[in-house]
C-alpha cells in the first residue's frame, strides 16, 4: 500500500471561515477537492490564522492545546484549535501577534508584517506540536511565503522537518509583502543569500519564499508565462526566467455545486443548459426591479468586481458613454478606490434609466447579476486567474475580457473559433480596445442562434476543481520519493 502524502496547506484566508477574494475561495476548495478525489493518496490539512473575523463567525471547533516557541529570544505563546470544512481539518492558530483583533489584512504594513511573519514561524511550530510528519508544505502568497523560507533556512537542520518539500502558490505577484522588514527583523529572519535575487528582494517576503520553494505555481499557465516578462514580473522577471524550471501554472477551478444556476436559491428563476429558455426571466425581473425598460432583446452588461484600475474600471466608465447610441443596459457591483467609486456614482446617476451601481459586495446580488446579465465585462489590465469569468460562464453570461493571464486560459475567443467560442477576448488593454470588443459582442448578440451556441459552450465548460486538483497531486508526487503514477491527467 502506497504511503499517504502529508500535506499542510497554509493560507491567510480560507472560505468559508474568512474570505476577501480569490485566495480564500481557492484555499477552501482546492484542499477539499484533493481530499474528496484522492483521499487514498494524501492526508491534507489546512492552517490559517484565527482571525477576529473567524471568531465572530464562531465555527464549531475544538481546542488542541497551547504551545510556545522562541523567536529571536522572544517567547511567542500560541493557541491551536481545529475545525473542519468538507472533511478537511482546518487548524486555527492564535496568538497576540497573529490576531491582535485586527481584520484579515490590517492595511498597516507593520501590523500585517507582524501578523504574517509570526504566523509563518508559528505554523511550523504547530507541526512540531502536532507531532505530524510533514511531507509537503504548500504556502500561498506573501503571507505564508516566509514559512517556506524559514523551513529552508532557520529550520534547515531541524530533524523534524528533514526532507519536507515546499510549494509556493502565487495568486498575485505585485503583493510581495514589502514593508514587513521591521517585523521580520524583530523575529530573527535574515536576508536571503541568493545572489540571483535583486537586492530589494533579498529581504522581501514573497521573493524570499520564491527563492527557496521547490516549486512555484501560479494560478494559471498564462500568468506563469507573463511573470517572466518585464510587464508582469514586478522586478522579479530576471530571477524567474533564470529559474523557470521551478515555475509553472495550474488554472484554478470553481466549486460547481456552489455555483449552479439549476439550484441557486438567490436567483428568481432556476435554469440549466438543458432549460436555457428559463434564464431570461431573471433579466426581466431585474429590469423591472431597477425600473429599467423591460425587454428580452435589450443586452444587459454586468460586472462584479473590485473597483480598481487593475480591473479596468476606467476603461468601462470611458467606453460606455461612447456607445450610448446603442441599445444596452449596465449594472456594476463592487467597491474599492474612492475616486473610481465616485465616478461610477456620477455615471450611473446620469444614466439612471439604463445604468445602476451597487457600491458594495453582496453575494446575493452577485449571483443575480451572473444569472441575469448577457455580457460580463472583465477588462483587467492583468488577471492571474480570475474566477468571475468562470462564474459568469457557468450561468450563461458571456464574458468580454482582455486576453491576459487566466482569462485567456479559460475563455475561447469568438474571433478565433466562433463555433466553440465562450466569450470575446481582446488584446488592446485600453478604452479603445474595450469599445471595439463590445461593438462585436453587441453585434453577435443580435444573432440569437450564435449567442445561444456560445451560452451552451460556456455553461458546458468544465471548471470543476477535479482536473486542477489532479495536476496539483502530480506536482506533489513529483517532489517526493514515493510517487504514485496511476493518476494521469
Amino acid at each position: 500500500m502506497t504511503k499517504k502524502l502529508n500535506v499542510l496547506f497554509a493560507s491567510a484566508e480560507v472560505a468559508p471561515f474568512a474570505k476577501t477574494g480569490g485566495l480564500g475561495d481557492v484555499a477552501g476548495a482546492l484542499p477539499a477537492s484533493l481530499l474528496s478525489n484522492f483521499s487514498d493518496q494524501l492526508d491534507i490539512r489546512i492552517i490559517m490564522p484565527f482571525h477576529a473575523a473567524v471568531k465572530n463567525r464562531n465555527p464549531q471547533r475544538r481546542k488542541i492545546g497551547d504551545f510556545s516557541f522562541n523567536a529571536n529570544e522572544r517567547q511567542i505563546d500560541c493557541n491551536l484549535f481545529v475545525a473542519e470544512s468538507d472533511g478537511v481539518p482546518v487548524y486555527l492558530l492564535d496568538s497576540q501577534d497573529i490576531n491582535h483583533d485586527s481584520p484579515i489584512y490590517h492595511g498597516d504594513w507593520l501590523l500585517d508584517g507582524q501578523k504574517y511573519a509570526t504566523f509563518s514561524l508559528a505554523l511550523l511550530e504547530a507541526v512540531r506540536y502536532l507531532d505530524w510528519r510533514l511531507d509537503i508544505l504548500h504556502a500561498n502568497d506573501w503571507h505564508t511565503a516566509l514559512s517556506v523560507y524559514a523551513l529552508k533556512t532557520m529550520y534547515k537542520d531541524d530533524p523534524i522537518f528533514a526532507g519536507v518539500k515546499t510549494i509556493l502558490s502565487i495568486h498575485n505577484l505585485p503583493y510581495n509583502g514589502w514593508g514587513s522588514q521591521d517585523a521580520m527583523a524583530a523575529l530573527g529572519y535574515k536576508a536571503s543569500s541568493d545572489a540571483d535575487l535583486p537586492d530589494w528582494a533579498k529581504y522581501t517576503p514573497l521573493p524570499m519564499g520564491i527563492s527557496t520553494a521547490d516549486k512555484t505555481i501560479t494560478v494559471s499557465p498564462g500568468y506563469a508565462r507573463e511573470i517572466l516578462t518585464p510587464e508582469y514580473g514586478c522586478g522579479m522577471e530576471g530571477y524567474l526566467r533564470k529559474h523557470s524550471d521551478r515555475v509553472m501554472g495550474i488554472l484554478n477551478g470553481i466549486d460547481e455545486s456552489a455555483w449552479d444556476p439549476a439550484e441557486d436559491e438567490s436567483i428568481s428563476r432556476n435554469f440549466s443548459a438543458l432549460e436555457l429558455d428559463k434564464r431570461i426571466q431573471n433579466k426581466l425581473d431585474l429590469q423591472t426591479a431597477l425600473d429599467f425598460e423591460v425587454g428580452e432583446d435589450i443586452p444587459l452588461l454586468v460586472i462584479v468586481t473590485r473597483i480598481t484600475e487593475q480591473k479596468g474600471i476606467p476603461a468601462i466608465l470611458e467606453a460606455l458613454p461612447q456607445l450610448i447610441d446603442e441599445k444596452w443596459q449596465f449594472i456594476l457591483l463592487g467597491s474599492g478606490d474612492q475616486q473610481l467609486e465616485d465616478w461610477v456614482r456620477e455615471l450611473t446617476n446620469q444614466y439612471s434609466d439604463r445604468m445602476a451601481g451597487f457600491i458594495k459586495y453582496d453575494d446575493v446580488i452577485a449571483r443575480v447579476l451572473y444569472a441575469s446579465g448577457d455580457i460580463f465585462l472583465m477588462p483587467s489590465l492583468y488577471e492571474p486567474c480570475g474566477l468571475s469569468q468562470m462564474f459568469a460562464m457557468r450561468y450563461g453570461n458571456i464574458p468580454v475580457a482582455t486576453a491576459t493571464g487566466g482569462l485567456a486560459d479559460s475563455i475561447v475567443g469568438y474571433s478565433d473559433a466562433p463555433q466553440s467560442a465562450t466569450g470575446f477576448l481582446y488584446k488592446q488593454k485600453n478604452t479603445e480596445g474595450l469599445v471595439d470588443a463590445l461593438k462585436i459582442a453587441l453585434r453577435v448578440y443580435k444573432d440569437k442562434e450564435q449567442w445561444r451556441l456560445m451560452q451552451l459552450n460556456a455553461m458546458n465548460t468544465d471548471f470543476s476543481w477535479t482536473t486542477s486538483a489532479g495536476k496539483y497531486l502530480d506536482v506533489y508526487h513529483s517532489l517526493t520519493d514515493f510517487k504514485d503514477v496511476s493518476n494521469e491527467f
